[in-house]
């Protein structure tokens, strides 16, 4: 029979307890006014949720895929939309973490992890969504610069954020023509659409993000070029697992609403 142990279940229960105390009793009001609680989340990296599977030496957790998946469970059942965004966050960070250089984990990955500085992170077009290898965003090299032009649609919190991790196309058609960037909110030619409408999710902000004539530094170029589809294929791979134990924890709580509400 799996059992966890103390170490596993005084996670969980840190998870619980915040969630309890700092999302649940303001998730109603937060999704009807849209408002994005930065504060709160700040209060979740004090305890380590701002990069929880990221390495200890730039302000990691470093524990393990199951103890996220167990804290965006707990934290669900406070917030479904506040644990998502957490999650993106966390995805956002551990990309830079595992495939950026020594310098640019040391640059972006603390603030990150500390969340005094939010992540975002965009793949998805207005006309590559499920097809995410078409996507025509594209970086074209101009000295020791990448120059970015396009569109990036539904990006949780986008406007917010301050760290962009960005797949922009820098060669041919198809996957291997992808790479990855990071770009820092403020850059010059960067800018954000109106907040979309949506039926729920609005404790989050998701805002098209648009380049034109975006400037990066070459550093700022993640992995190699040509590398950025693999980058983002691996980051959704662990988001996806993030999102599943978000929706389980979600659902646990409405099942238990319904069955106190009908007895």
């Amino acid at each position: 029979m799996f059992t966890l142990t103390d170490d596993e279940r005084a996670i969980s229960d840190t998870a619980r307890d915040f969630a309890a105390e700092h999302l649940a009793p303001h998730a109603v009001e937060w999704d009807q006014a849209k408002h994005f609680p930065v504060d709160v989340l700040r209060k979740a990296a004090s305890l380590g949720m701002g990069g929880i599977y990221i390495r200890e030496d730039v302000g990691g957790s470093e524990l393990t895929r199951v103890d996220a998946a167990r804290i965006f469970e707990q934290l669900a059942k406070g917030c479904p939309s506040i644990a998502a965004y957490i999650s993106i966050h966390n995805m956002v960070t551990w990309m830079i973490d595992r495939f950026g250089t020594d310098e640019q984990r040391h640059a972006w990955v603390p603030g990150l992890c500390s969340m005094d500085q939010l992540g975002s992170y965009c793949l998805t077009e207005p006309g590559a969504g499920s097809d995410a290898a078409a996507l025509s965003t594209r970086a074209v090299r101009d000295g020791d610069d990448y120059v970015l032009n396009g569109v990036k649609q539904f990006i949780s919190g986008a406007g917010t954020s301050e760290v962009y991790v960005v797949m922009a196309r820098t060669g041919e058609g198809g996957p291997r023509g992808i790479s990855a960037f990071i770009v820092p909110k403020g850059s010059p030619g960067l800018s954000f659409g109106p907040n979309e409408v949506k039926m729920g999710w609005n404790a989050q902000p998701t805002r098209q993000v648009i380049f034109e004539d975006v400037r990066v530094p070459a550093a700022n170029l993640l992995g190699s070029e040509g590398g950025g589809f693999r980058i983002a294929m691996a980051g959704l791979n662990g988001g996806r697992l993030n999102i599943a134990a978000c929706s389980v924890g979600g659902a646990q709580t409405a099942l238990e609403r319904a069955v106190a509400y009908l007895t």
